[in-house]
């Protein structure tokens, strides 16, 4: 499957006085896998909100194939945005059922596949006869994970899809994921707080901290870079030399710190009578997140 280009440029958002987005430029390629972490309030929602024309922003562009996606449904039909359902709707219950959703998706989605669907419906043990304001919060994510894959739509993005999802599901969802991407080759855009997870899935991950993207890269180059290195304090100062120091931790005269670099300084680490220790992408991402925070 091929796709077009989503691209973001110069975007700024506020919310009253508060701003959320500040000048930010992001390029999502076609075939890959994206992962979106950020803190709670970091930007998230909102803008992959704007990137899907479901928010309005104050400034900047956004393109898909080098098209405005904003009131463009050229653009829109391909481009998936599956966010968590709500059980309620204008304070009353949300009385629609799951084939009222189905039945909409495939209107709206141009490459709605209706027999993965029902195979996913089966799958995820379904009635679709059950209304919205009935299902668990599983079944609500089992919902919005049925139509973002069954869109089949070339830029895929999900809004925290396994948040309601126990161990089980969530791996059986990652699953689906890879499978599907591999048949289809269509890209994904997840976004989750549950980051070691999805973290072998993700080809790049995206970092999103207070409004500005820290990284966007590939995944196993991003976490490379990072190592955690403890000792005596004199000896773990003397080998952090050189090396950015994001965050340290400290029990009497040893001492912790998460740092980030490569080349020789590095290397020179590995060979200093120190512990020297790899980070996750869940470390990562608190080490840059974290801003400084020292112990």
């Amino acid at each position: 499957m091929l796709t077009g280009i989503l691209k973001a440029q110069g975007l700024y958002k506020s919310y009253k006085d508060k701003e959320v987005l500040h000048n930010l430029d992001l390029t999502i390629e076609p075939g890959k896998i994206y992962g979106l972490i950020g803190r709670n309030g970091a930007g998230k929602t909102t803008l992959l909100g704007i990137l899907t024309a479901q928010n309005t922003k104050d400034r900047g562009e956004v393109t898909y194939d080098g098209q405005p996606v904003w009131e463009n449904q050229a653009a829109l039909d391909n481009i998936c945005f599956s966010r968590e359902l709500q059980p309620t709707l204008f304070s009353g219950q949300n009385n629609l059922k799951i084939r009222h959703y189905l039945r909409s998706a495939a209107i709206y989605y141009p490459g709605w596949d209706r027999e993965y669907a029902q195979r996913l419906l089966e799958e995820f043990k379904l009635d679709e006869k059950k209304k919205i304001c009935q299902l668990s919060k599983g079944q609500m994510s089992m919902v919005t994970i049925l139509i973002a894959l069954a869109s089949r739509s070339p830029i895929t993005i999900l809004d925290e899809p396994a948040a309601g999802l126990d161990v089980v599901m969530r791996e059986r969802f990652y699953q689906l994921l890879l499978d599907d991407f591999a048949q289809t080759g269509r890209t994904f855009l997840v976004s989750t707080h549950i980051i070691e997870e999805a973290a072998s899935v993700f080809e790049r991950v995206i970092i999103l901290d207070e409004g500005r993207i820290l990284e966007n890269c590939p995944t196993e180059e991003l976490v490379g870079q990072f190592r955690y290195i403890s000792g005596h304090e004199d000896v773990v100062d003397q080998v952090c030399a050189g090396l950015e120091v994001l965050s340290t931790h400290q029990m009497g005269r040893h001492k912790t710190a998460a740092v980030r670099g490569s080349g020789v300084k590095l290397q020179d680490a590995l060979k200093a009578d120190v512990d020297v220790s790899p980070m996750n992408l869940q470390n990562v991402f608190v080490a840059l997140c974290g801003h400084g925070d020292t112990q």
